[in-house]
């Protein structure tokens, strides 16, 4: 591709968190949104990757976020609690809910924690991965701002509201489903956009509520499933919304400031997330868990595939494109590496 340079790994990790720290995120809440855009830009989700990090700086500066938030815990039961953001970045909410949820899974079996007063988090999967990689299998989800349709709707609703799901694996990488609940992320337009490529068919509509592949022209993402399916992808959206949002009390989709379609980035969003995190031995016990999740994968991916396919569990896909960045280098978009000083 000629619409982007290739950054090495820890040139790209130097500059974004020089970026972030200038403008003033402290060194816990820069590391962690470093962690989760890295963690996009090796898999190759280059909607929720460094690409961000311009927004991030805009509303750290602008009074959106809370650069040093005072992040505070209040624990409900033995197998849950709440975890009050202080309207920092989504990033360092994301991972400490995740640790939390994991610990009290291992004292209670599950253990399921809602955060407060955040703001974006970037790719769900994240956190997920962070709490198989603790030997958990973890869920992590966020409400979003109205920018999906209902099914047979013709006007923005529910946000992308992405859920992800990881479970450890021995002595192999976990697997690892990371999806929104739309036909693809918001970001991926604005990533389109700047690069000057067509959308897909049938995942965007335009003011009218009209399938358009010119990312210019999108009002709004039509649902998982699309023009046919989409109850499929609304009813998961409204399932992300009930965890994330109703349940902690935080703004509903309809109700929160947009991303970035808006001119106020002073007014914090207060945004709300939902972290799961089940310990499989205190269930069937590990040692019985490991053989049967090997034994799955290893069947799953030995399954008859049809002519010229290949058959992947969640995460194969995702890892197969980590190996292959760590060898050549992360894609940046132009905007986003001058932004971070890469070229001139």
């Amino acid at each position: 591709m000629t619409d982007v340079i290739i950054a090495p790994l820890d040139q790209l990790e130097a500059r974004t968190f020089a970026g972030l720290q200038n403008a003033g995120a402290d060194e816990v809440s820069a590391g962690a949104a470093i962690r989760a855009m890295l963690h996009a830009s090796r898999l190759g989700i280059d909607s929720h990757g460094v690409r961000l990090t311009p927004h991030y700086a805009r509303v750290l500066r602008s009074g959106r976020v809370n650069p040093t938030p005072k992040m505070q815990i209040r624990r409900t039961a033995i197998g849950s609690a709440v975890l009050d953001a202080d309207n920092g970045l989504g990033h360092a909410a994301g991972y400490a809910a995740m640790e939390l949820a994991c610990s009290l899974a291992k004292e209670a079996g599950v253990g399921a924690v809602g955060v407060i007063n955040s703001s974006h988090f970037g790719a769900a999967g994240a956190y997920a991965l962070a709490g198989a990689e603790a030997g958990c299998i973890a869920v992590s989800m966020s409400n979003t701002d109205s920018i999906v349709g209902l099914h047979g709707g013709a006007e923005r609703f529910h946000g992308t509201n992405p859920v992800a799901v990881g479970a450890p694996v021995p002595d192999q990488k976990p697997w690892l489903l990371d999806m929104a609940t739309s036909s693809i992320p918001f970001n991926r337009v604005l990533l389109y956009k700047t690069l000057g490529r067509t959308l897909p068919a049938g995942v965007a509509a335009d003011q009218s509520g009209q399938p358009t592949q010119d990312p210019a022209l999108v009002e709004m993402l039509m649902p998982l499933g699309g023009i046919d399916f989409g109850f499929k992808g609304a009813a998961l959206a409204g399932m992300v919304t009930l965890f994330s949002a109703i349940l902690t009390g935080s703004t509903l989709d309809h109700e929160l400031i947009r991303m970035a379609e808006t001119h106020d980035f002073e007014t914090p969003r207060r945004m709300g997330h939902f972290c799961l995190a089940v310990d499989p031995g205190q269930f069937l016990g590990r040692a019985l868990y490991d053989e049967a999740i090997s034994r799955y994968l290893a069947a799953l991916r030995t399954s008859a595939a049809r002519e010229g396919q290949t058959v992947m569990a969640p995460g194969d896909r995702e890892w197969a494109v980590e190996v292959e960045r760590q060898r050549s280098g992360i894609p940046v978009d132009q905007e986003t590496a001058q932004f971070l000083g890469l070229i001139p």
